[in-house]
């Protein structure tokens, strides 16, 4: 049985190819007081990176679901996904920056 479990392994490390259900990570973007993309479908258990590209302070909120509390500039936050759902989410300090998270 080991035998079996290492070459599954070493498939994966040859050809690239990623193991079923494995958590993923993606990154939004904070630049130009904008979050990009402006939505991002990702699966439960999944990773969401929020990087902070400009000059000041900036948040990712969904009321009542995640808060990053403030990210520097240059800084990020995770945030790992784990309830499906659609999240409306905004910068608390720039009410006009929104974006949706979909978490599938």
């Amino acid at each position: 049985m080991k035998t079996l479990v290492l070459s599954a392994v070493a498939a994966v490390i040859v050809f690239g190819a990623a193991p079923a259900g494995a958590q993923q990570a993606h990154t939004i973007t904070i630049e130009n007081l904008r979050f990009e993309p402006q939505t991002l479908t990702v699966k439960r258990g999944d990773r969401v990176v929020w990087a902070n590209k400009d000059l000041v302070l900036h948040t990712a909120t969904a009321a009542g679901s995640f808060d990053s509390h403030g990210i520097a500039a240059n800084a990020s936050w995770t945030y790992t996904a784990r309830t499906p759902g659609r999240y409306e989410y905004m910068c608390t300090f720039h009410p006009a920056m929104k974006a949706t998270l979909v978490v599938e």
